[in-house]
């Protein structure tokens, strides 16, 4: 089953165990999060809101509060010394989707069932997974592009290795474009192949990238 649900002035289609990058909303990790403009009902019969769903509830589990990229806005008027550049980074929040209510039924509060790989498997891979090299698999932040914030993001969507990223084809890519708001990213700076260059033993880019600013040449 699945719902599009309004909130911030955008829609969204969800379903169980969705995480979804909203307008912030106000909470604190862990609160249950109620979206109650639902505009459509899909599975066995679809239902359309007119607008909305009469008793129906989205509940989903507040994962993080978070910020978007910054985005610079820069203004200047020729031959009239005047000029501005302005920074800015979005609020956003990433919510899991924990149930879709019909019938005027209430959240049960229930937390979402994260998926098994993050919660039981992340710290076996860091002891069984060790690619040549003798580097840690979990750690996303090697792969060139994935800075703090963007490696919480993958985390509270179950991406911890570079298996899972290597694995991605291209709507994987898409799918994870849209619902982390990575503003094409990961296409841009060649995630999947650079999983793949770690899973085969090679340094990271990042690294290579700094010896050839030190040394002068290209390798």
């Amino acid at each position: 089953m699945f719902a599009v649900i309004k909130t911030g002035g955008k829609q969204y289609t969800v379903a169980a165990n969705d995480v979804i990058t909203i307008e912030r909303l106000e909470g604190e990790a862990g609160d249950v999060i109620s979206f109650t403009e639902v505009l459509m009902l899909g599975g066995d019969k679809v239902v359309v809101g007119s607008p909305l769903v009469a008793g129906a509830t989205v509940a989903g589990e507040l994962v993080e509060q978070a910020r978007g990229p910054k985005v610079i806005s820069f203004k200047k008027r020729r031959r009239q010394n005047s000029k501005r550049k302005k920074g800015h980074r979005q609020h956003l929040s990433l919510v899991r989707i924990t149930e879709i209510l019909t019938d005027g039924k209430k959240p049960s509060g229930a937390k979402a069932a994260k998926p098994a790989k993050v919660a039981a498997a992340a710290a076996p891979v860091a002891a069984a997974a060790m690619p040549a090299g003798g580097r840690d698999e979990s750690n996303l932040s090697l792969i060139s592009g994935v800075g703090p914030t963007i490696e919480k993001k993958l985390r509270a969507a179950g991406i911890t290795t570079w298996s899972q990223i290597a694995a991605w084809d291209e709507a994987a890519i898409a799918k994870w474009d849209e619902e982390l708001a990575l503003r094409g990213r990961a296409t841009r700076e060649e995630w999947v192949v650079q999983a793949k260059e770690l899973l085969a033993g090679k340094p990271p880019r990042a690294k290579v990238d700094q010896a050839e600013l030190a040394s002068g040449e290209d390798k």
